[in-house]
Order: structure tokens, then sequence, then C-alpha cells
């Protein structure tokens, strides 16, 4: 009769036991290491679109085209560097460009000569503010290039329409009587002045080393 005892309260123990060790199973909290359940849906937030994305999509402005540039209400003359950047001047200086991307929505602004096959031509200026102006007209002239140099950073805006103004910080670039082209803060009044990009052909020059 003792043994019988002992028997049924040892299996009641196993089993009460057994049960705990059920219920701590159970009411444990699943292991954040564990993972998505497969079966599980998840979405991810679609990313905005960044303004790179949209420089991208401009072939003009991704450093990979040479292209000329035409103010809209000018003479019809391509934009020329020469020691100065003019309109028309048509004083052998550089009239083919490319507008190389450098981030936040800025660019350095490359010069070349026409393809004949002269070295100097496919060595690139630069687009530079003229440093050594007078407020409230800054001409644009051309320097050795280096992406580095504030003043050499320029803002290509497109209008939407197919043409775009150009800037450099607060100015924009602009015609003013008896100057030619320069930069200058646009004021109150809305800005009039600017220009066509023609495609040119791709940038594959090879500068001399």
């Amino acid at each position: 009769m003792f043994s019988m005892k002992w028997v049924t309260g040892a299996a009641m123990l196993a089993c009460t036991g057994a049960l705990v060790a059920c219920g701590s199973g159970a009411d444990k909290a699943p292991d954040a290491s564990a993972g998505t359940p497969s079966g599980a849906v998840t979405s991810t937030p679609a990313a905005a679109p960044s303004s790179s994305s949209a420089v991208a999509a401009d072939a003009l402005l991704s450093g990979k085209r040479e292209v000329t540039m035409t103010r809209v209400k000018g003479s019809g003359s391509a934009l020329e560097l020469s020691g100065r950047l003019e309109e028309g001047g048509d004083t052998g200086g550089r009239v083919l460009f490319v507008p190389v991307p450098i981030g936040n929505d800025r660019y350095v602004i490359k010069a070349f000569g026409t393809q004949d096959g002269h070295p100097a031509n496919d060595e690139p200026s630069c687009w530079q503010v003229n440093g050594l102006d007078v407020e409230p007209e800054l001409t644009v002239e051309a320097a050795v290039c280096d992406e580095d140099n504030p003043i050499q950073r320029f803002m290509i805006v497109s209008k939407g329409d197919g043409t775009y103004a150009i800037g450099s910080e607060t100015r924009f670039l602009q015609h003013a009587a008896g100057n030619g082209l320069v930069l200058r803060e646009p004021g109150n009044a809305a800005l009039d002045t600017t220009f066509r990009f023609a495609d040119k052909g791709p940038f594959n020059r090879e500068p001399l080393n």
C-alpha cells in the first residue's frame, strides 16, 4: 500500500513538472532574433526621388555630353569662353561645354574647343567667377579646372521647357546692356535670361597628361 502511494505521487509530480515545462514554453515571448516568419508580409517605404535621379534623367546635365549654349532672347549666337564668357564673341574661344555634376545640385562647367585634332582643344578650361570684379555685376572667366574652388561651382536650373537658368550662389547669369553676360542678383524682377542647350555628341575627350 505504501509503495502504491509512493509511485502514484511520483507520477503526479512528474506530470506536474511536465505541465510547468510546457506552460513556460507556451508563455515565453517570441525571440526577436528569430526573424520575420516566412509567410509574413512586410513593406518598405518607397524612397523619395532625389535631385541626383533628376540629373541622371537629363542627359545634357550628366557630364557625358557636350553642348552649346545659346541665350533664348539673344542674338542667336552661341556662348563662347575665351578670356571671358561672351555671347557670340567670335574670338576663337571655346564653344563646347560639359556641365559636370559634383553634388548638391552644383556643376563645374568645362569648356572645350572644336574637335579638330588639335591637342589644346581637348584640354579643358572651366567657368569661374571673376574675383576681381565689383558688385553688382560679376563676369565669368576661363580658369584651370578645380572643382574644390567654390567660385567654379554653378547652379543649372531646368525651367521645364527645354531651357535653363545658370547661376552662382544667389546670382544668375543675365544680359546687361553695355556689359554683356554678367552674374547679378535678380532682385524683385522676374528672371528673363535663360539658355537653350544643344547636344553636340558624347564627351570623349582625352586631354594631355
